[in-house]
């Protein structure tokens, strides 16, 4: 019933049953031929490109052939000698503008660059130096004003012809640790005097320190030796603490104590805060007695 409804709305009698059939098997077959026609014009334009790709690169290929058969070895060598400085000196540009904000600048020279590294401690400007070096194959430097304890031959027989950034990087991290030592023995001489008992003795790299100090408890005053220790010179804070008391054979439970402390103190915290930690304690301890 369908069907005879179908064949009526397209025009009833006009070839019956099997017209309309052969209609619709010519329709199905236009629109299967339609996308294979397509589909082989793709594909046959596919291979001529290919084809003219391979072509292009045997090209490529026979020129550069030609071109390499024309310069000597030497030259060869020479060019790309060329080419790994000029690529370790724009590495040092692009090392340099990432750090500037870290205390590493530079500028050019006429035989490479010079680098200069600030130090700080605590968000503290300190002293300043410079590295000239010259790139060249192997890379050199020139002069600089690295101090002569921080171990500058050793670190760039390690990593100056390999990774100048680590190189850099490695200088910095003596220097700054230098620095802030050198920083934290300033102060104490400076801002807490009153607490030494003589002189602060250190060396000239700052990683061995040792002074006599007043300590109070209880309202009684007590020689304290202090000597601190930095094995590590990357770090600012000592390795070793040992502090010792003078004019007793042994010390009360309340002073051995305080002893303790104070060696905890010296080993998780810098210098002059601990002295500064000591002054707050005698002002609390003067108020107390005031009232």
């Amino acid at each position: 019933m369908e069907l005879a409804n179908s064949l009526s709305q397209e025009g009833g009698p006009k070839g019956g049953v099997l017209a309309h059939l052969e209609r619709l098997e010519s329709k199905s077959r236009k629109k299967f031929e339609e996308p294979q026609g397509a589909e082989s014009a793709l594909g046959s334009k596919i291979r001529k490109l290919r084809s003219l790709r391979d072509k292009l690169r045997a090209e490529v290929q026979r020129r550069q052939a030609r071109v390499e058969a024309s310069v000597e070895p030497d030259q060869t060598f020479e060019v790309s000698e060329q080419e790994v400085l000029e690529t370790k000196l724009e590495n040092v540009k692009s090392i340099l503008q990432a750090y500037r904000f870290t205390g590493l600048s530079g500028k050019l020279t006429s035989r490479g660059v010079c680098v200069s590294i600030g130090t700080a401690f605590e968000g503290n400007l300190l002293d300043s130096y410079f590295v000239d070096i010259v790139i060249q194959k192997p890379l050199q430097i020139h002069h600089h004003s690295i101090p002569v304890f921080i171990p500058l031959e050793e670190i760039a027989a390690k990593y100056l012809q390999t990774n100048i950034q680590h190189f850099l990087f490695s200088l910095c991290e003596y220097l700054n640790a230098y620095s802030g030592r050198k920083y934290q023995a300033d102060q104490l001489q400076k801002d807490f005097a009153a607490f030494l008992a003589g002189p602060l003795q250190r060396n000239s790299l700052c990683n061995l320190l040792s002074f006599t100090y007043k300590a109070e408890l209880s309202g009684q005053s007590f020689p304290f030796c202090a000597r601190l220790l930095y094995k590590d010179i990357t770090r600012t804070l000592p390795t070793d603490v040992a502090v010792t008391y003078q004019g007793m054979d042994a010390l009360s439970t309340s002073w051995e104590e305080q002893r303790a402390s104070h060696e905890n103190l010296f080993c998780t915290k810098p210098l002059h805060h601990v002295f500064a930690s000591f002054a707050r304690r005698e002002e609390k301890l003067d108020m107390n007695l005031v009232y």
